[in-house]
């Protein structure tokens, strides 16, 4: 596996309205609203890593698992993080390297509605894993 960069790290909230009170106004990140949900709230090109936002418990379990309950058999992750990989080939390589080394993937290879592709983990510590291709990050000006 050869891991690019961080892609992206995004806290998961089960209210949002308090997520965005912390990290927008008492941390006074410049989090912008996201049009298509306004529950999301991020900013990209933040100095140390492309992406950084506020995402809603219930949109992280839409995201994994088709439904807005995150499972109870599931332990709630707190936060998510991605690992950028050089391909869409390479999500799958990579998430087949984990299979291999016994983590039980939460999902294999999907393409999300924004185009992004990930397969994704928990850690041992609840964190979300995504092994990621983001286009956007790998074309040329």
């Amino acid at each position: 596996m050869d891991i690019l960069f961080v892609a992206g790290f995004a806290p998961i909230v089960p209210d949002s309205a308090r997520g965005h009170s912390f990290y927008r106004d008492a941390l006074g990140l410049p989090l912008l609203t996201n049009a298509e949900n306004p529950d999301y709230i991020a900013m990209n090109d933040f100095g140390g890593v492309k992406h950084f936002g506020v995402w809603p418990l219930a949109d992280a379990a839409e995201s994994c698992f088709g439904t807005r309950t995150w499972p109870a058999e599931v332990p709630r992750p707190q936060a998510t993080i991605e690992f950028e990989v050089a391909s869409v080939d390479a999500v799958d390589h990579a998430a087949r390297e984990l299979e291999s080394r016994g983590y039980t993937l939460l999902h294999g290879r999907r393409t999300e509605p924004w185009g992004q592709v990930l397969a994704r983990v928990l850690g041992p510590e609840g964190l979300l894993i995504g092994l990621s291709y983001s286009p956007w990050f790998h074309e040329k000006d």
